[in-house]
């Protein structure tokens, strides 16, 4: 399956599992193997494959025993912005009772 906006949060985290089980196998790693790869627990490898919630830490550990971390970049891409911003801007409200006066 190619993963699209048209499919459901539970069907994509399925599919990364899926994949994930993929990889591991392609480096003939057990889950146990690959839990202590990654410092996660066994079960955190089993619920990934399962497609099941995880977390962000865990899927990020669970990636560079793979060594598919390298892969991130395409998810989460640098954007044409350098300069750092803290948070989006927003318009400036005034409290109430606080009108202009001229």
């Amino acid at each position: 399956m190619e993963i699209s906006k048209q499919y459901t949060d539970l069907a994509i985290l399925s599919e990364i599992g899926e994949r994930i089980t993929r990889c591991r196998l392609d480096l003939n790693l057990t889950q146990a193997k690959l839990a202590a790869a990654a410092d996660v627990s066994k079960r955190t490898v089993e619920r990934m494959e399962k497609g099941e919630s995880v977390q962000l830490t865990s899927f990020v550990q669970i990636l560079r025993a793979l060594e598919l971390v390298g892969n991130l970049e395409a998810v989460v891409p640098k954007t044409g912005v350098e300069k750092a911003r803290k948070r989006a801007s927003s318009a400036r409200r005034r409290p109430p009772g606080d009108e202009v006066r001229h």
